[in-house]
């Protein structure tokens, strides 16, 4: 029955959330696309000197969506996830998980000579729902995403991730301060106010 009441309750926000509903009016495959373009209207992540991005943990696809949109054509895309991703123009598509060598020796095979300009993350864990697990879980995801991106970025390239305030939530914008010229912590107003999700801007890359 907790089950089942937990699956109404999000129905019923998810049928009221305006985000979803201009999502779906305006074409996008979620409604995480007005977190990523909010954050640009703020930060300008990309530009147009922007022409190589990686999208890790990228399904449904909205992220890669929306960059594909906003920069015309001009940039490669590659995104990564798990799970299957419908296909979309000049976005290039690995299934995989990207901690393991395997997948991430196709994402640097695909990056080729190129360096990246900017790696986006809007990764979360599968919840148990035991708030500890989960929170260790969603850090260890995006510790590594920090590395790929380390991996991936060329000087002065840019990493966004989205992170759980928690436990080793502080040690983290430590550990990328040491890594990036500037970090910023970021709460766009389409992110929902009672999640703890933030989202981290990680600018320029110290190589």
């Amino acid at each position: 029955m907790a089950n089942a009441s937990s699956s109404q309750r999000w129905k019923q926000r998810q049928a009221n959330d305006p985000y979803v509903l201009k999502a779906q009016k305006e074409g996008y495959r979620s409604r995480a696309v007005y977190k990523l373009a909010q954050i640009h209207q703020r930060d300008r992540i990309i530009n147009a000197n922007t022409r190589h991005i990686v999208d890790l943990g990228s399904a449904p696809g909205g992220w890669s969506q929306w960059l594909g949109q906003n920069t015309a054509g001009n940039t490669k895309i590659i995104a990564t996830d798990i799970l299957p991703m419908d296909p979309l123009n000049d976005v290039e598509f690995i299934q995989g998980d990207f901690t393991e060598q395997a997948v991430l020796d196709q994402l640097l095979a695909a990056a080729g000579d190129n360096k990246m300009d900017l790696v986006v993350s809007d990764m979360a864990p599968n919840l148990s729902g035991i708030k500890t697990m989960d929170q260790a879980r969603s850090m260890l995801l995006v510790e590594l995403a920090a590395e790929a991106a380390g991996l991936l970025l060329k000087p002065k390239g840019d990493f966004l991730v989205k992170v759980f305030q928690g436990a080793e939530f502080d040690q983290y914008i430590r550990d990328l301060r040491s890594q990036y010229q500037k970090v910023l912590t970021r709460k766009p107003e389409a992110s929902r106010k009672a999640s703890r999700e933030v989202y981290i801007l990680a600018r320029g890359f110290k190589g």
